[in-house]
């Protein structure tokens, strides 16, 4: 019996090689590296970028390239907790059993769809030849579903359907609606105070892109120099600030490459400035920054030290961030010096600073708008692991003072339990020691409240939410 021959197979499309693409899969592994090792942005993103610009051929960056895959990250991260809210309406199952990569291109997806202008066509369409390149083609078929799905309406549109009603339950309404952890939204508005606006409006803001800040370090450096660079404009408040606009970058600037001027929030140049302005009573020779990592503010205050002929001694617990103090003041025209040093151990003798610096570590509530990922990674449980050491190393900042010397408290939070609760135990432990009013020190700057201590906001200043206690020794 001969042998049938096999029917022809039906005519189908043709198998295609998923098409990559250059901002995308970058976009892509800065939030996995994010996911994945805990990583921040701001540092695994630059040397991502400068990669793609060192290549050659089509997947080089060039400027717009570079602005896109930035916005990619950041916007993706800020939003993070609006857009889960959206995908999770838009699967079948519980969110956390959605892989994390796939998760990573959804919420990459959903941010082109609902917070870019890119046509919602292209943002699906972008999206799943991302899935199909870094997942594969099965995993790409779920993504262009649920994008799909997203694409019908606008964000306006979706925050109606997935944020609980605000007279019902305002805190959740602002977590899902501003993209903020439920308790992040407790405790800003607790520190904040007032009504509903004033924390709309700093919710909004730590979801806004920064500008980038640059310090001309006195006697190092003007602002007259930085403001000749292109995209330059004049700092608010500190008369050493020079802000460069959308599109500016800090490394084309010669006197950042020198180390003459640096990238310094407003906030943190304002801190410094209060604490150099503060009025002493006797000798202004020695100055002490007693958390000095990385070495913005230990650079401000070395070349104001220097102005005057006082010595610096900057201090830093982790000795590769002791090696960036050492960095950034190198070249400074006054003396100083730099060690590793625990300032809850401290390395001198008690009564020897006329001036003291201490920024002390915390949960970083205050730069939410750089760091966004710190949102999600921060608990209310992290704020008992940091209260021992803020109050130890206030104490012996106070220790370290001479009478009539002053020391400042520094922290990147607003949160009350790291800032007027550390400053109120500390001075109740510590006699004679009078808390001075920073506010006429930080001259122009509005709306610093009832003082003496002064809270700075990213909505009413444009800074980070830098907290400030200026405390003078009185015996």
């Amino acid at each position: 019996m001969s042998e049938q021959p096999r029917p022809p197979r039906k005519p189908g499309k043709p198998y295609r090689r998923p098409q990559k693409d250059p901002v995308r899969l970058l976009a892509f592994e800065a939030l996995r590296a994010v996911d994945e090792r805990d990583a921040y942005a701001n540092l695994v993103l630059p040397p991502l970028l400068r990669k793609a610009r060192e290549k050659e051929g089509p997947e080089k960056f060039d400027a717009r390239d570079a602005a896109l895959a930035t916005e990619l990250v950041y916007g993706t991260l800020r939003r993070q907790g609006t857009y889960d809210a959206i995908i999770a309406d838009c699967v079948d199952r519980p969110l956390r059993e959605v892989d994390p990569p796939v998760l990573d291109v959804l919420s990459l997806g959903v941010h082109q769809l609902l917070g870019t202008r890119i046509p919602s066509h292209a943002a699906v369409s972008a999206s799943v030849e991302l899935a199909r390149v870094v997942l594969g083609d099965g995993r790409a078929k779920f993504v262009n579903a649920v994008l799909r799905k997203v694409a019908r309406d606008d964000l306006d549109g979706w925050l109606e359907r997935v944020a609980p009603p605000y007279d019902e339950d305002p805190e959740d309404h602002l977590a899902v609606v501003h993209s903020h952890p439920r308790w992040v939204v407790s405790a800003l508005w607790d520190s904040l105070g007032g009504g509903r606006a004033g924390i709309e409006d700093l919710l909004a803001a730590d979801n806004e892109r920064p500008e980038v800040t640059l310090v001309a370090r006195p006697g190092r450096a003007t602002t007259d120099e930085l403001l000749a660079e292109e995209a330059a404009v004049p700092g608010r408040w500190s008369p050493y600030a020079v802000r460069l606009s959308e599109g500016g970058e800090p490394g084309a600037v010669e006197a950042v490459r020198e180390g003459r001027a640096g990238v310094q929030d407003e906030g943190s140049q304002l801190v410094a400035l209060a604490l150099a302005g503060a009025p002493l009573e006797g000798p202004d020779r020695r100055w002490l920054d007693g958390c000095a990592g990385p070495g913005g503010k230990a650079a401000l205050l070395g070349a104001l030290a220097a102005e005057r002929g006082a010595f610096l001694l900057a201090s830093e617990k982790q000795p590769h961030r002791a090696g960036l103090v050492a960095k950034a003041l190198d070249g400074n025209p006054g003396p100083y010096q730099v060690i590793a040093a625990d300032g809850t151990r401290p390395a001198w003798r008690p009564g020897t600073f006329d001036r003291v610096l201490v920024d002390v570590p915390c949960t970083g509530l205050g730069a939410l708008r750089r760091r966004p990922e710190a949102r999600w990674r921060r608990r209310p449980e992290d704020l008992e692991g940091f209260a021992p050491l803020q109050r130890g190393l206030l104490r012996n900042a106070l220790d370290a003072v001479r009478v009539g010397g002053v020391v400042a408290y520094a922290t990147c939070s607003p949160h009350l339990a790291e800032t007027r609760a550390v400053v109120s135990d500390v001075l109740k432990q510590h006699p004679g020691t009078d808390l001075l009013d920073a506010r006429p020190l930080l001259p122009d700057v509005p709306n610093l409240g009832e003082g003496p201590d002064v809270q700075l906001w990213p909505h009413l200043h444009g800074t980070d939410a830098m907290y400030l206690a200026l405390i003078r020794r009185t015996a």
